[in-house]
C-alpha cells in the first residue's frame, strides 16, 4: 500500500507487478457493480490510477480523456486541491454528526444555497447519498404526502421505457431499459411505463410534431384509464441519460407537467445528471426545460463526485398542506445515516463556488462547440445520430440508417468503439450499440477536437472489424 501511496504523490504508472496484485484482490474479493452471473465475484475492471482536469491515467500510465466525467459525476475535473483541502478541513472540524438529533453548519448553508437556485417555490431540501437515494425518498415522500392528505390510493408511479432511476427497489422498479430488468424484481404493481420520448426511433413517416402529440395523447388516455385519483407522480429525467442522452422534442415537458397539474401528480424532475452544470446551470428543468416541477432530485454533480452526496428539493406548498393537516404527528419515517454529510455537504458548497465562479457560464459557452465537433460524425456509415444537449452526447450506432435498427448482430458495438478509443487515448461509456460522453465542465476546444477525432478513428476500426468478421455490411 505505501508503494501505492508514493505512485500517486509521484504520478507516475502503478508497476506490473501492483497492476498484477491488485487485479487478483478485485478477483477473489470485490464484487463490481451490475456483474453477470458467469463473472460474479470473480471479476476484475480495467484499472484506474490517477485523474487530472479533464484526463485519467490507466495502470500502464496511459493518459485519457474521461469522456463519460466518471459517472456523468467529475463536472469541475480531477484533482481540484480546493474540493481536496475542504474534505480534509471539514473532517477535522466534525467528521460527522446524527442527523436524527443534530446538524451541522454545512448542511444548512448548502441547503440555503440550493434552494436559492431551485425554480419557483422548491424551497426545502433534503440531503441523500446519493442519486438511487434521492429518487427513493421523493418516492417515499409521494406516499407520505397522499397518506397524509388522506388519499391512500394515490400511489402509482408514471415512468417512461427507456428510462433510469436507480438501484434501489422503489427507484429502480422505476427503470425502463429490459437489461435492468430482465433478472431483477421489482415493485410492478405501483409502476406504470409510458412510451420512450425518442424522435430518432419515433414511427416512420411520423412527424416529430405528430410524435410529441401522441407521446402527450398517451399519458392523458393512462391518467383517464387509470383515474388521477390513483397516480401520485410522474417521474422523468429532462434528458434521458443512461438510456441513450435521448432528448425529448420541445414542449413535451412542459406537455407533461400540465396534465400532472390539472389532476394534482406530483411532477418529480430526475436531475441526478442534468444538474450542477452538466446543462450550464445549477438545475436545469426551469432554465432549459421551461418546467416547474414539484420535486427536483440530485446527486453527481452536487460534489463533482469528490464525496458521495444527493438530495431533492421540495416545493413549499407541498410541505404548507402537511402542515395544514389534521394529522400532525404524521412522520415522514424515512432518512439516511449519512443524510446531511457534513464533509459531503461542505465539498458541495466549495464545489457550488467553482461553478458560480465562472464554470456554469463556460459550459454554457462550450456546449455548442461540443455538439458541433461530435455531428460531423454522422459522416460515418455506421453513426445513425450524434444527439445530445449541454455537455452530453451520444453517438447511437445503426445497422443502416433507413430502418435506424441498432446493431443486433453484435450488441457489443459500445464496448467495440470503447477498446479501441482507450487504445487511442479516450474514455467513453458504451451502452450496447451506443456511446455516451459527458466530459467534465472543464474540457476545452482543443481537447473536444481531439475526442472527436479519437472517435472517428474508434468507429473506422470498429467499422473494419465488423465487416471482416461478417457482422455488417455497411
Amino acid at each position: 500500500m505505501a508503494a501505492i501511496k508514493d505512485y500517486r504523490k509521484a504520478g507516475d504508472a502503478i508497476d506490473a507487478r501492483q497492476a498484477a496484485e491488485l487485479t487478483k484482490s478485485a478477483e477473489r474479493h470485490l464484487v463490481q457493480p451490475w456483474p453477470t452471473a458467469g463473472a460474479i465475484g470473480n471479476e476484475a475492471r480495467g484499472l484506474i490510477a490517477s485523474g487530472e482536469g479533464v484526463y485519467v491515467t490507466d495502470e500502464t500510465g496511459a493518459k485519457l480523456i474521461d469522456g463519460p466525467a466518471g459517472m456523468w459525476c467529475v463536472n469541475v475535473g480531477h484533482r481540484r486541491e480546493e474540493l481536496a483541502s475542504v474534505m480534509y478541513d471539514q473532517a477535522m472540524a466534525l467528521s460527522y454528526n446524527s442527523p436524527w438529533y443534530t446538524m451541522s453548519e454545512p448542511s444548512a448553508l448548502l441547503a440555503e444555497r440550493i434552494a436559492g437556485h431551485a425554480p419557483g417555490d422548491l424551497d426545502h431540501v433534503f440531503f441523500t447519498t446519493g442519486g438511487s437515494s434521492a429518487v427513493e425518498s421523493a418516492l417515499r415522500f409521494m406516499q407520505f404526502y397522499n397518506n397524509v392528505r388522506g388519499r391512500p390510493d394515490k400511489k402509482k408511479i408514471v415512468s417512461r421505457e427507456g428510462a433510469y432511476h436507480g438501484s434501489t427497489y422503489l427507484s429502480a422498479s422505476l427503470n425502463g431499459r429490459p437489461r435492468d430488468r430482465d433478472w431483477m424484481d421489482g415493485a410492478d404493481e405501483l409502476v406504470i411505463k409510458l412510451s420512450c420520448p425518442d424522435p430518432f426511433r419515433r414511427p416512420q413517416g411520423m412527424s416529430v410534431k405528430e410524435f410529441t402529440d401522441s407521446l402527450v395523447a398517451e399519458f392523458r388516455e393512462t391518467v383517464e384509464r387509470v383515474g388521477a385519483d390513483k397516480i401520485g407522480a410522474f417521474v422523468g429525467e429532462p434528458v434521458m441519460a443512461s438510456g441513450g442522452v435521448i432528448v425529448p422534442p420541445d414542449g413535451y415537458l412542459q406537455r407533461m407537467a400540465e396534465i400532472c397539474r390539472e389532476n394534482d401528480i406530483l411532477y418529480i424532475s430526475d436531475e441526478v445528471v442534468t444538474a450542477f452544470g452538466r446543462m450550464g446551470h445549477v438545475f436545469a428543468s426551469e432554465k432549459v426545460f421551461g418546467i416547474q416541477p414539484d420535486i427536483i432530485t440530485f446527486a453527481k454533480g452536487v460534489t463533482s463526485g469528490y464525496f458521495p452526496l444527493g438530495g431533492m428539493v421540495v416545493s413549499a406548498r407541498l410541505f404548507d398542506e402537511l402542515r395544514r393537516s389534521n394529522h400532525p404527528d404524521a412522520m415522514y419515517a424515512h432518512g439516511l445515516t449519512y443524510s446531511s454529510h457534513p464533509v459531503g455537504c461542505a465539498v458541495a458548497l466549495r464545489n457550488l463556488d467553482i461553478l458560480e465562479g465562472g464554470l456554469l457560464a463556460q459550459a454554457r459557452e462550450i456546449a455548442p462547440y461540443f455538439m458541433d465537433r461530435l455531428k460531423t460524425l454522422e459522416d460515418l456509415p455506421l453513426v445513425g445520430e450524434v444527439r445530445g444537449k449541454g455537455l452530453m452526447a451520444c453517438v447511437d450506432c445503426v445497422a443502416d440508417r433507413e430502418s435506424r435498427n441498432p446493431l443486433r448482430l453484435d450488441t457489443e458495438v459500445g464496448q467495440r468503439i470503447d477498446r479501441h478509443c482507450h487504445e487511442l487515448g479516450l474514455l467513453v461509456r458504451p451502452l450496447i450499440n451506443m456511446c455516451v460522453m459527458s466530459p467534465p465542465l472543464v474540457i476545452t476546444r482543443e481537447q473536444i477536437d481531439r475526442m472527436a477525432a479519437i472517435l472517428r478513428e474508434g468507429i473506422s476500426r470498429t467499422m473494419d472489424d465488423l465487416r471482416r468478421e461478417g457482422l455488417w455490411e455497411g
